[in-house]
């Protein structure tokens, strides 16, 4: 699995008026709705609800948010890079500023679980993340999270 199977350049956005969790998880929300036609309703209540189980922050001031959805054929992904960091309850109590969503099909099992892993393992990466945090362009960003899993496998 690679990471351009379940991100597309149209899902990255840059967030300025995420101001909390459950504002972010609404926006998330917006960017799988635009992006892969999922319902924003039913993305955001998922995600609270997987929310509700146990943070999704990893730490680092990263937050990988995923839950599992009715019409989805393949998992996908959602990356915000979020202007001003937010609480989100991480296991290092530090605020969030990279969300990377991933939605999975009902049915989805270990490919669920290798598309997480793929992503925590690249958003690891202490360099990745501060090229992440000094960019603003979308496409820049895609980029980025992209050719640092080709280099990682090379």
């Amino acid at each position: 699995m690679e990471l351009p199977m379940i991100l597309k350049p149209e899902a990255v956005r840059v967030l300025s008026g995420a101001t909390s969790k459950k504002r972010l998880m609404h926006e998330l929300g917006n960017i799988a709705e635009a992006a892969y036609g999922v319902s924003h309703s039913a993305a955001v209540e998922a995600l609270l609800e997987r929310e509700s189980l146990g943070p999704t922050g990893v730490g680092h001031g990263v937050a990988l948010p995923h839950a599992r959805l009715d019409g989805l054929d393949q998992v996908v992904g959602v990356l915000a890079l979020l202007e001003k960091p937010i609480d989100f309850d991480s296991v290092d109590r530090q605020p969030v500023d990279l969300a990377f969503a991933l939605f999975a099909p009902i049915d989805a099992g270990v490919e669920h679980l290798k598309a997480l892993a793929l992503v925590s393992r690249t958003l690891r990466d202490a360099g990745l993340r501060a090229k992440l945090r000094s960019n603003s362009d979308p496409m820049t960003l895609y980029t980025i999270v992209t050719e640092a899993q080709a280099v990682q496998a090379a």
